[in-house]
């Protein structure tokens, strides 16, 4: 099993509808560099992660906006937590069912904060019949506070079958909003998608 992490760098913008643009070298496993900023109206970031001769390309997209416009976007992380072996097994999986993504579970850890504190925004997944090399994935998570979409980080990535688990964290303005917050939390292919709720508490 190995884990991954790599910045999500969301820079400030100021004029409405330009988008800033950052790639980042190879990380190495386990490794963390930099730190998230703040967003006003949404931002992009690229990483090229590689293993063993094998790479991943990763584009990270999304702001933090209304409510949460001031907060920061931290590490992106993965882990591996089963093989496909051990995933078909888990779900008596066969070839002929075709494409399989399932979330297993969605959490936003801790439930209850107060402003200014970090949320991380955990979700564990599985897929199969991916081919011997791999599908485009989107991870896709949507922050709404009283139905207003106040967020979406988007993680693209090529995974090969197994399942994985993945986190954002994000640091909350000092002036966010009480309340409760949804997180729909989706992993979509061309085919093939699954979504679950999550919600967390600010007071």
């Amino acid at each position: 099993m190995y884990r991954k992490i790599v910045s999500i760098v969301v820079m400030l913008t100021f004029i409405a509808g330009i988008m800033g643009c950052t790639t980042f070298g190879e990380e190495h496993k386990g490794a963390a560099t930099g730190a998230g900023a703040g967003a006003v109206v949404g931002a992009t970031a690229g990483a090229l992660l590689g293993s063993k001769g094998a790479k991943t390309e990763m584009a990270i997209i999304g702001g933090l906006l209304g409510a949460l416009a001031g907060g920061l976007i931290g590490h992106y992380a993965y882990d591996q937590k089963r093989t496909e072996s051990e995933t078909a097994k888990a779900y008596h999986y066969n070839s002929s069912q075709g494409a399989m993504l399932r979330i297993e579970s969605a959490s936003v850890e801790p439930k209850t904060v107060n402003a200014g504190e970090t949320v991380e925004i955990k979700m564990t997944y599985a897929l199969l019949g991916a081919g011997s090399s791999g599908i485009s994935l989107s991870e896709v998570r949507e922050i709404r506070y009283n139905g207003e979409l106040f967020a979406k980080p988007q993680v693209n990535v090529t995974r090969e079958n197994g399942t994985y688990s993945s986190t954002i964290p994000i640091t909350l303005p000092s002036d966010a909003k009480k309340g409760k917050y949804s997180v729909i939390i989706t992993v979509q292919a061309a085919n093939v998608s699954d979504s679950k709720e999550a919600t967390f508490y600010v007071d």
